[in-house]
């Protein structure tokens, strides 16, 4: 995949813009309330809309299938977290603490739906598992993805705390919880915008990097990270990145699973959300923290994007093989 592929996402174009923005025009003094109160809103109204699309009957039908969901349960919030714990260890050697602990995060925290799912069909996996899968992942994320950070030691500058808990229970599963006692009645306003719904996605997550980047821009970032540093975190992103395909796709085999589904298991459980991630930072840590702690998020959001579609144009082109039998472990060449 060419670079000019990889930014002719949607997505990478409005993280661009958002951090671009935040360089040049910080939310500061007064305008960082105003910026954080409309971040808030927008995250409000992104768990209403997740709420509204999520059906509660492909909820159980996931939970179901626990021989799946069990295992990526595990990889996910567990494997992935004790990685992120043990590359947080090695950066706060030589990074700023609040960057090095952004690798911890990063590992907390559950799948991308859509990147999940688009992949996973194009690779001939189990799309209708990897759909559910993943907002699975994301529901649980809401819940798991706080206490393991706090568990393995992420709290940061000690600002997480009954606070932090009191605004994800406001702004993440009240409006979740609406949009779910909502959904029969809105389940055709939902399907008729879909293409306008994804666009608030990405707006939120916009919104929330550009909140979050305007405290690291005011704390020096650019300054504080040097050009050498950022080499350092490319390449431990580069090192969580492909440790996570591996891992999954290896565990995938462990477990027996059908080709199909394992394909679904590598993709779900090696993607990461910023979906969850930039939004839950803001809420989580103060304006000067948040903006280092998603670096390593940001940049993993990158590179996910630049090795997904070669993987799965490897796994379909090889999809004559018998199920997870002699396939070997997909490489990022493309």
């Amino acid at each position: 995949m060419s670079f000019r592929t990889v930014l002719s996402d949607p997505m990478l174009r409005m993280l661009v813009t958002a951090i671009a923005l935040a360089a040049l025009l910080p939310a500061t003094g007064d305008a960082r309330g105003v910026a954080q109160a409309v971040a808030n809103a927008a995250i409000f109204v992104l768990f209403l809309l997740n709420g509204m699309r999520i059906a509660r009957g492909d909820i159980v039908a996931g939970v179901a299938n626990w021989r799946f969901l069990l295992p990526l349960i595990l990889w996910v919030f567990g494997a992935m977290a004790v990685i992120g714990l043990a590359l947080s260890s090695l950066a706060s050697a030589w990074l700023a603490p609040s960057v090095a602990l952004g690798f911890l995060y990063l590992g907390v925290l559950p799948s991308t739906v859509q990147s999940a799912t688009s992949y996973s069909s194009l690779a001939g996996g189990n799309v209708a598992l990897s759909v559910v899968a993943a907002a699975l992942l994301n529901i649980l994320g809401v819940f798991v993805t706080v206490p393991v950070f706090l568990a393995l030691g992420g709290s940061g500058s000690g600002d997480v705390g009954m606070d932090a808990f009191v605004k994800i229970m406001l702004l993440l599963v009240l409006p979740f919880a609406i949009g779910q006692l909502l959904q029969s009645r809105t389940v055709a306003f939902t399907n008729r915008h879909k293409g306008k719904i994804v666009w608030v996605d990405r707006f939120v997550i916009s919104a929330a990097i550009y909140v979050a980047f305007s405290g690291a821009v005011e704390q020096g970032i650019w300054t504080r990270v040097d050009a050498l540093d950022w080499l350092g975190i490319a390449g431990l992103v580069a090192t969580f990145l492909f440790v996570a395909n591996i891992g999954a796709w290896l565990t995938g085999k462990a477990l027996g699973l059908a080709r199909p589904d394992r394909i679904s298991f590598l993709f779900a459980g090696a993607q990461k959300s910023a979906a969850v991630g930039a939004p839950l930072a803001t809420i989580l840590f103060p304006a000067d923290q948040a903006g280092f702690i998603v670096v390593a998020l940001l940049l993993y959001h990158l590179f996910q994007l630049v090795v997904a579609a070669p993987i799965a144009s490897r796994l379909a082109a090889s999809s004559h093989l018998r199920d997870g039998g002699d396939c070997a472990a997909p490489t990022t060449r493309s």
